[in-house]
Formats: structure tokens, sequence, C-alpha cells
């Protein structure tokens, strides 16, 4: 990954500044009621979908008619990032067209009292790779530590780059930590993660204790995205014997078998990406997600 381009980015630095101007100003009306931390760790009684967006595979018109598609088939948060040399100024420019196209969506539907505009009302949330994926268009970050890497670059130094701009550009940040479980691909190598093995339950259930006991709200299980493997159902059980913790769990999640499993071990969200990004044409995501959402709803 590269460092934090936005101090070398002067026009897109004004650009987004004014961006934040306008969110903090009120005219983004979208999630009034609550934070966006409030709506991601109230409990619910099903298992919730996350659509991954990463705006590197897709151009900013196509993230946005995927992020409405998934929205229509029940996703309840769209994440944006995930590889690790994105530009911000696409990181930015996939998480408006999406913020756009649901407003629009929102609007449409108030008109209509057969449509319900709650619907469109779901947070638009950064998922870096690092301190350079970031845009003020985005409800909130996922504001991680690696927990089990070995560089003090993922386990404070990419946070401590970023974190003056999250706080100018208004973004809200949601305390993750996050943990890189075998086989772990790209995000493991780059991360310098010791990956967590499917056998070791005990290893995971005291990292959920650390992460809870630093104050983190959210703990995220990760197997790397594309993995051919998910996380261990023992693994996310371990994790969520530990109270206050709101449990994400992504990678190798393909078919509504996976996503099921995941979900009766304890997972309170479920991400899939690489199914998106695989998917032939918006009618296969289609399919592809409302088979996913309907075992976590059944």
């Amino acid at each position: 990954m590269r460092s934090l381009c936005l101090t070398s980015s002067n026009d897109f630095v004004r650009n987004a500044y004014a961006v934040a101007m306008k969110r903090r100003g009120g005219e983004d009306m979208r999630r009034a009621d609550a934070t966006t931390l409030e709506y991601v760790t109230a409990s619910s009684q099903n298992t919730r979908h996350i659509i991954l967006i990463d705006p590197a595979k897709q151009d900013p018109n196509t993230a946005a008619n995927r992020a409405m598609v998934a929205v229509e088939c029940g996703s309840s948060m769209v994440f944006v990032g995930g590889s690790t040399d994105t530009p911000d100024e696409v990181v930015h420019a996939t998480c408006q067209a999406i913020q756009e196209a649901f407003e629009l969506r929102a609007f449409a539907a108030s008109q209509d009292p057969e449509s319900d505009e709650s619907q469109w009302q779901i947070p638009v949330v950064l998922f870096p790779g690092g301190a350079h994926a970031l845009s003020p268009a985005a409800d909130a970050i996922t504001f991680m530590m690696l927990m089990n890497s070995n560089s003090r670059r993922f386990l404070v130094g990419e946070q401590i780059r970023g974190a003056p701009y999250i706080e100018q550009f208004g973004v809200e940040a949601l305390p993750t930590g996050y943990l890189v479980c075998a086989p772990g691909g790209r995000v493991g190598e780059v991360g310098g993660a010791e990956l967590i093995q499917p056998g070791d339950v005990e290893l995971v259930h005291t990292y959920a204790l650390t992460a809870r006991m630093f104050g983190f709200r959210l703990l995220y299980l990760e197997a790397g995205s594309g993995a051919d493997t998910q996380v261990s159902p023992q693994l996310i059980e371990s994790a969520r014997a530990v109270d206050n913790l709101t449990l994400v769990v992504g990678g190798g999640i393909r078919t509504p078998e996976q996503a099921a499993i995941a979900a009766k071990a304890g997972a309170d969200w479920i991400v899939t990406g690489t199914l998106t990004e695989d998917a032939a044409d918006l009618q296969e995501l289609r399919q592809r997600i409302n088979a996913i959402v309907s075992v976590l709803t059944d």
C-alpha cells in the first residue's frame, strides 16, 4: 500500500472538504435518526448481509448498480474497499455514486405510498486497505486494528495517518478489531499477519477479549478475499462467546450453505464480495444475493 496520498492532492482535499461540510450541514439526511455505529451494533433476530464493493474492480456506475441490486435483495450495508492500492479519488467517486443512487431511490420511494423509503437508508461504509482509501461521501469507516499483524504499520501506523482526515471529513469511525484467519490471502501477506488457524479456538477467544477490553465494538474475522475456505465455525463460536462485540465474518463465503454455517456459528454480519465481482450480469447477481439473504432470514 502507498502512504496517504490526500496530502499530495490539493484539489481532492478541497473538494472532499466541501463534501464533508455539506454533510455536516445536514443536507445529507438519509440516516439522521441514528449513528451508523448504533445501526451496526443493534441487536437483530437474523444475521445481516453486507455487500463489499471494490472500487478497483468496477467503475462507479457499475458499483452503484450492483449496490442497488443488493439492497433490493435485502443487503443491510455496503462496504467500499478491498484492494490495497486504489487511489482515493476512485474510492471517493465510488462512494459518491452509490450515495447518489440511494438518495434518488429513497426520494422515489417517498413519492410512492406503496414503497418503503427506509429500505434505502442503509450505511455506505469504508473498508480501507490503508489511510489512502478515504472519502467524505461515506457514512462511516471500519477504523481497524489488524490485531494479529507483526507490523506497527497495521497495528497503529495507518490509523495515525488517516485519523486527521477522518475527523476533518466528519466520517464516523467504527472501532473494529480485525483478525486474519487462514488461508488469509493477499491481506494476510500485505498485513504481515500471523494467521489464525482453524484449531486456534482459545487464541481467538483471547483476541476477542482483548478487543473488548480495548473498547472495540466490532470484531471482524477475515479469511481473505477470494479464499477457497471460509472462517472455521469453531473460531466464530469462540469469538461469539465474548459479550458486547458485534461479530463480522467474511472471506470465502460464496454459497448459501457457507453463509448459513457462519450465521449458525454466531456471526452478526456476513460479508460477500467475490460473488459480486464474478456475477456475469445484474440478474445473476440478484439471484446470488437473494440466495444468500434468504438463508439468513429463514
